[in-house]
């Protein structure tokens, strides 16, 4: 199993509609075979320095690396993720 996780902030104001549209277009990369347990993440902690977060699950590699290629995500990356996130932090775990 692969957790792949993503923390960020976006360049829209806090609270905006540019920012919840950026949230709810992010919906369709849980539709994407492969994706499991699909989150997004409001950071709350005073320490981090992002205000967002994705997490999802993969069965192995395989179904990572389709994900990655798959046409949802790469749109998305390249028409939501690249023009509206300012910063961000990506860490993909196994489990020991």
């Amino acid at each position: 199993m692969i957790r792949h996780t993503v923390v960020f902030s976006l360049k829209h104001a806090s609270g905006s509609a540019d920012e919840q549209a950026f949230l709810d277009a992010a919906l369709v990369l849980a539709d994407i075979p492969g994706v499991e347990k699909f989150e997004r993440l409001r950071q709350v902690s005073p320490k981090a320095n992002y205000a967002f977060g994705f997490s999802m699950e993969f069965a192995d590699q395989a179904a990572y690396a389709a994900y990655n290629d798959h046409p949802d995500h790469v749109g998305f990356v390249r028409d939501r993720w690249v023009p509206e996130v300012a910063s961000f932090q990506e860490i993909d775990y196994v489990a020991l």
